[in-house]
């Protein structure tokens, strides 16, 4: 079949695309079908950063595709015969298997140079992949002159990012943030999931004074497997069962402080999430983060942890009052662990 970038008449010097890493704030794991749907009135709520993924594409002479990663300063070079699914299902491309896979969806597989920056560190658990992915989408969207759709991105990209886990169901929280932008609540209706828009800018900013996410240095080791929890649901775990649908409460709980503007009590909701969340799923806080939380406690200084993704590492934000911020920030930078600094992303 002809490659359909040969085909383009397209004439086109660069194309960039950015997409928001997210910060899940409440209901993360329930964002797991059908579990969303099982447990009734859940909701999923994150948030859009001002860290950015970014894709970059030129055109290039040649039968290759070029991928060159400003995060891990490396550059590779793969052949449109490389294409193939028995590639695809081993292990020829690496990391960059799910980049490739999706540049084999639009029969991209040479004449481009794709520049990737993830926007997070590795394994931060800000859902950077799967920003990543729906980016990618977008930018070969405008490269191949396809009309794009959110929805039908979103779906796509996680059915791909599906194959290359092996683990089983995916969440879909991480793609709407980097598509969508603001503060969302994600809402699982029959016909699909529901995008809830909550930002204005006085929200934005009782955030941003209120969290601080701090990246641990270590690599996520993915503390909450979805597999196992999945299983465990359907096996009808009455601890897992139960678990959830604590968390499912605290979720519905935000989300409806949300629509009445109680930030403060969304706040404690948050904090209560968190503690749940490491009760419920042993390693998720490693013994680092939760000696520098306690530090932080017993100067008076913070409300609550919570984990960001499966966590084992990675992120993971600190709630705290506003006049707090300052002060934390210093601390994590004199500690072993790294400040992220963000801004909340307006809808898109």
């Amino acid at each position: 079949m002809e490659n359909t970038v040969n085909s383009l008449t397209l004439e086109f010097t660069v194309i960039n695309e950015s997409g928001s890493v997210r910060i899940d704030l409440l209901g993360g794991t329930l964002d797991i079908e059908p579990i969303n749907y099982v447990l009734r009135d859940t909701v999923t709520l994150n948030l859009a950063t001002s860290l950015k993924a970014k894709v970059g594409i030129e055109k290039i002479e040649g039968n290759s595709v070029i991928i060159k990663s400003l995060d891990y300063k490396n550059e590779n070079e793969f052949y449109s015969k490389d294409f193939t699914t028995e590639n695809f299902d081993g292990d020829h491309f690496g990391p960059l298997s799910f980049v490739c896979q999706i540049l084999h969806h639009f029969d991209v597989t040479c004449g481009v140079k794709l520049t990737l920056e993830s926007g997070s560190p590795p394994g931060a658990g800000l859902g950077g992949s799967s920003t990543m992915g729906v980016t990618l989408y977008r930018a070969l969207c405008q490269l191949t002159d396809r009309f794009f759709n959110r929805k039908e991105a979103i779906q796509t990209v996680r059915n791909i990012e599906a194959k290359i886990l092996n683990k089983g169901p995916c969440g879909y929280q991480d793609y709407y943030p980097a598509l969508y932008g603001g503060i969302l609540g994600l809402v699982p209706k029959n016909e699909g999931i529901q995008v809830e828009q909550f930002y204005n800018e006085n929200l934005a900013t009782f955030l941003e004074e209120h969290l601080t996410l701090v990246y641990s240095g270590a690599l996520r080791l993915s503390a909450i497997n979805n597999w196992e929890v999945y299983k465990s649901f359907f096996d009808n775990d009455p601890i897992v069962r139960e678990g959830l649908r604590r968390i499912a409460r605290l979720a519905k709980g935000a989300y409806e402080s949300l629509t009445r503007e109680d930030y403060e009590f969304f706040l404690e909701l948050i904090c209560e999430e968190g503690r749940e969340r490491e009760e419920l799923f042993s390693g998720i806080v490693t013994e680092e983060m939760r000696q520098f939380y306690r530090s932080l406690d017993e100067q008076g200084l913070v409300k609550g942890m919570k984990v960001c993704g499966a966590g084992g590492g990675g992120c993971f934000i600190l709630v705290h009052d506003r006049e707090y911020g300052s002060k934390i920030s210093e601390l994590v930078k004199n500690s072993d662990f790294t400040h992220l600094s963000f801004k909340v992303d307006k809808p898109l």
